[in-house]
């Protein structure tokens, strides 16, 4: 007797989904996660390979490697949570702010704090190095921002224009003099330490949150609320795109090595990348929970996201080695029955293999089909897609239950209940093109064993009116796409150019022969 066949579970494309250079590229990286000891609030990378990155998490900063699962070293001279851990450009010194006001400067290859820089009366959630590597920028809840002398640690200048925390801030790469500030009084200024204020101020809108300096420095990216805001600074501060993509507070920015992708994260739980050309978002990562921070590293190989729940997320880029590997040499399963040559073994040419044959476990849905149990068999399909959602391992059931020609069979005998069940899956998928064939013949056969009963339930009546909108206005979306392709095929017609096909054998004036052409017509006589 022939083994039983296990039902055919077609592979569907799903729609919506396309394959774009965008897509390929983001989605090649490897995530690993790691639990930090509180919420994630700042991320920098180094600028210096192997690029480092320092995470500033409750009262510690720790400083991973580029591969590292553990902490190269850890800063833990703060009593109270740290903020805003930054590199200098050349990957030598650190500093951060802390909740107790005090803002410190690290030596990378130390523990202790080399300087420490008193003046703020609240806590400090921005800290930057200036260009000539020799100046700190800060920003305070005291409301003010300022200006320190490394060497010396004094204070330089001081500004107090801001009416609400400072929460952002970046420094200019080319001007030493140059930093920007956001506050949570929705503005955006930029400063100069030349001058006694500042020199260019922005509207927002919303609390900032966020800054980033395009590498030219003309565009400014500032993220507060669920906007993204552009502003060109060359025209004065000019706003020229506001994005609106998330759905929750924005809290992070940052931007891919060539400046071509420009990301941000939120509070959703989603990474949006957009495409600097036209800022539209061309792909998006799901997280497990609300974003803090972001960063990338500056050879784009390592993307690494904080996280509320503690959690350090870090993708890296998968190695075209590793890629090619995978396909081409497949895991071969342990071979427990070859304990003393080892579970990788390979029979040789004069070995003599003995097989065991791989026993086969059908689904549930299956052993009732094997068992000729129609009725059972459509009930545990529709189990599955309560479940996981799988509208496929449904249509494929009753696919085989057609052919079989024990559909109707399977669908009659039901109660109020069961019958509603089938009613739903069929408002969900009928009107998908990938199951309509199958679903409208289901359809037909519920119709014609229930229409006696229609009318006793009211739940029933219901879904059997929702089915019947639904089919009207699907029928009408098809006459309508009927008349748009006709309306294509004329002006497609119409747009090829007029090319005329000669005959041979003949001319150009009503297709006579130049020989018809050259003869007189017969004049008639009079008699």
């Amino acid at each position: 007797m022939a083994s039983y066949k296990p039902t055919q579970i077609q592979v569907y494309p799903k729609p919506g989904e396309e394959a774009t250079q965008d897509t390929l590229y983001w989605k090649n990286y490897e995530q690993i996660q790691i639990k930090e000891f509180g919420a994630v609030s700042s991320i920098d990378f180094s600028p210096v390979a192997p690029h480092n990155f320092a995470v500033t998490a409750f009262t510690r900063i720790h400083i991973y490697g580029p591969y590292s699962l553990e902490p190269l070293k850890s800063l833990t001279g703060f009593k109270n949570t740290a903020y805003c851990a930054r590199f200098r450009s050349d990957g030598q010194l650190l500093v951060a702010g802390c909740e107790d006001s005090v803002v410190r400067l690290f030596d990378v290859s130390g523990k202790v704090a080399l300087r420490v820089f008193k003046g703020h009366t609240k806590a400090v959630h921005v800290t930057d190095f200036t260009s000539n590597r020799y100046q700190i920028f800060t920003g305070s809840d005291d409301y003010t921002c300022r200006l320190w002398d490394l060497p010396n640690a004094t204070e330089l200048n001081s500004y107090r224009e801001h009416t609400d925390y400072i929460r952002c801030g970046v420094t200019s790469k080319l001007n030493r003099d140059l930093f920007i500030t956001g506050s949570y009084d929705h503005t955006l200024k930029l400063f100069d330490a030349r001058a006694d204020k500042s020199v260019m101020t922005m509207d927002h809108g919303q609390p900032v949150e966020s800054l980033l300096l395009y590498p030219s420095e003309g565009l400014l990216v500032s993220a507060g609320g669920r906007h993204v805001k552009v502003w060109d600074l060359l025209k004065g501060g000019q706003p020229l795109v506001s994005l609106k993509n998330h759905h929750k507070t924005v809290t992070c920015l940052c931007l891919s090595s060539n400046g071509q992708r420009l990301l941000s994260a939120s509070l959703d739980r989603h990474v949006k990348v957009y495409n600097t050309t036209n800022f539209k978002a061309v792909h998006n990562f799901d997280y497990d929970a609300s974003i803090l921070s972001l960063a990338l590293a500056p050879d784009d190989e390592s993307i690494v996201v904080g996280m509320t729940n503690n959690i350090l997320s870090i993708k890296h880029r998968k190695r075209p080695d590793e890629s090619e590997a995978v396909p081409s040499q497949p895991r071969r399963r342990p071979s427990y029955r070859m304990p003393v040559k080892g579970k990788n073994y390979a029979p040789k040419q004069e070995d003599y293999l003995v097989s065991r044959p791989v026993k086969e476990y059908l689904a549930q849905y299956d052993k009732q089909l094997k068992k000729f149990n129609v009725s059972k068999a459509l009930d545990s399909a529709l189990e599955i897609w309560r479940r996981k959602r799988s509208p496929e391992v449904m249509v494929a059931v009753m696919k085989e239950l057609d052919r079989r020609g024990t559909l109707k069979n399977a669908l009659a005998g039901r109660d109020e209940q069961g019958l509603g069940s089938l009613l739903h899956f069929l408002l969900g998928n009928v009107v998908d093109p990938r199951f309509a064939p199958v679903l409208v013949t289901a359809a037909e056969m519920i119709l014609d064993v229930y229409k006696q009963v229609v009318g006793q339930s009211p739940l029933v009546d219901r879904q059997l009116l929702r089915l019947q909108e639904l089919l009207e206005k699907e029928l009408g979306y098809q006459k309508d796409l009927i008349e748009v392709l006709g309306m294509l095929d004329t002006i497609f017609a119409s747009s090829l150019p007029k090319t005329e096909v000669p005959c041979p054998g003949s001319s150009r004036a009503n297709g006579l022969t130049p020989g018809v052409m050259g003869t007189s017509r017969p004049q008639p006589h009079a008699t």
